[in-house]
């Protein structure tokens, strides 16, 4: 029921925090299972948002399971459509979870639902596709072996930015892989199957992660800057400068809080626009409020649909490469 009600007003949010969204392949946002989507995992769980806002059918998300320890966490998290994944670094007794969690996954491929996993099994915010881990070819396998006829998607998430807010993002869908296209009736044994698996995988994640390695700003934005209209730069400069001032009371703050608790880790871009999509709907009542206490009449009425319009405007002229 939460992630129903958090679906909309998270598309809404897309918007604001997302500058040009470019897909390659619409249609497979309308897929439906059993279907196991295999992404890279560059930037925390806006990754997670990201893809759950647009697909079509409700997708179900394997997150890092220290997130899961307290028992409202817990809860909330699986509202979301979340399930816990246990790495050694965690705690090598709770990898024994990650069975449950498996078994989970293949229940939902029964019903013809649809699993985001990240393969690289860690996030880090960078160009670069990093090392697969075994467990998207371990659940594909075991889906297989129980005559589940899973298909499976890979795609490269890539962003311009992880430190700025209104950000060019690409989402590169590859090919289905199927146990028809797959050679795992061929395999002598498990391990050579997870091993031939990850191989056809990362060969389509190379052709869709975009990786720069080092980072260098100029082949950034050669690679994500879009062109836009002089013209609308134009027509859009005092709504995107009000926006910024509108909206700074509320901006500013999150971004220092974020920076200092997460700006050393890979969650804070994540944890920015986290911060806002929570927040958001109480700085616009607050400033409706105002509006209703000095102004009166139904002036306060506008706030909602004109202030997240100046947002989107001042996020189509700033800069898209920081």
């Amino acid at each position: 029921m939460l992630y129903r009600l958090l679906k909309f007003p998270a598309k809404l949010a897309l918007l604001i925090w997302c500058r040009h969204l470019k897909i390659n392949r619409r249609d497979i946002l309308s897929s439906e299972g059993p279907l196991l989507i295999a992404a890279n995992h560059p930037n925390s769980f806006l990754d997670a948002i990201l893809v759950c806002t647009l697909f079509k059918e409700n997708v179900f998300s394997l997150a890092r399971g220290d997130v899961f320890k307290s028992k409202f966490n817990n809860r909330l998290l699986r509202a979301m459509n979340m399930l816990p994944v246990y790495r050694l670094s965690e705690g090598a007794e709770n990898l024994e979870h990650n069975y449950k969690t498996f078994e989970s996954c293949i229940d939902i491929f029964r019903q013809h639902g649809i699993v985001l996993i990240f393969s690289e099994g860690r996030c880090i915010n960078e160009w670069n596709l990093r090392p697969l881990k075994k467990g998207t070819a371990r659940l594909v396998l075991d889906a297989w072996e129980q005559n589940i006829p899973l298909k499976i998607i890979p795609l490269g998430i890539n962003y311009s930015s992880f430190t700025s807010f209104g950000k060019n993002i690409e989402l590169n869908f590859g090919e289905y892989i199927t146990i028809e296209n797959d050679l795992f009736k061929k395999h002598e044994n498990y391990g050579s199957g997870v091993r031939s698996f990850n191989e056809d995988l990362k060969k389509q994640l190379e052709k869709l992660v975009v990786q720069i390695k080092p980072p260098d700003k100029n082949i950034i934005r050669e690679k994500f800057e879009v062109p836009f209209s002089v013209c609308l730069r134009i027509l859009l400069c005092i709504p995107a400068w009000l926006g910024y001032f509108l909206h700074a009371p509320l901006y500013f703050p999150i971004r220092r809080y974020s920076k200092k608790k997460f700006g050393k880790i890979d969650h804070y871009d994540s944890v920015i626009v986290g911060l806002s999509f929570i927040l958001y709907p109480f700085y616009l009542a607050l400033i409706a409020f105002l509006l209703w206490e000095f102004l009166g009449g139904y002036w306060w009425l506008l706030v909602f649909p004109i202030m997240p319009l100046l947002a989107i405007s001042r996020v189509k002229i700033k800069m898209q490469v920081v």
